[in-house]
């Protein structure tokens, strides 16, 4: 469940704007601002089965994004590597070697950049 929560709000971030008014403004309450289907279903004036189903078809419309984007998948894997290379970086930079430590000192001023 918790995993799931946490996918759904990755791809909230990345493909929300894309969803309907209404579908982003019901993830929003309830992936950001943790409200129960029951308060989303008063603020909306429906049914919580009506905000139920609104949030599942969201879901599924931004799983069908990421299917067809793999924007996610794309961040995830370029954000592991750059911690990879971080590391890689951090043992080069142990060695005490001045003009390695300047070099290392600019790749990661550059792997900054990226993550931008």
């Amino acid at each position: 469940m918790f995993e799931n929560l946490m996918e759904v709000s990755l791809l909230y971030d990345f493909y929300g704007k894309l969803l309907s008014n209404r579908q982003a403004e019901a993830m929003r309450l309830y992936h950001e601002e943790n409200l129960s289907l029951g308060e989303i279903a008063e603020e909306f004036d429906i049914s919580r089965q009506a905000v139920y189903d609104a949030l599942k078809s969201a879901e599924k419309t931004l799983k069908s994004y990421e299917e067809k984007l793999n924007l996610v998948e794309s961040f995830q894997n370029r954000e592991r590597l750059i911690s990879e290379i971080r590391k890689e970086l951090h043992m080069l930079n142990n060695d005490g070697n001045k003009e390695v430590s300047q070099k290392v000192f600019k790749i990661e001023k550059l792997l900054n950049e990226v993550e931008l």
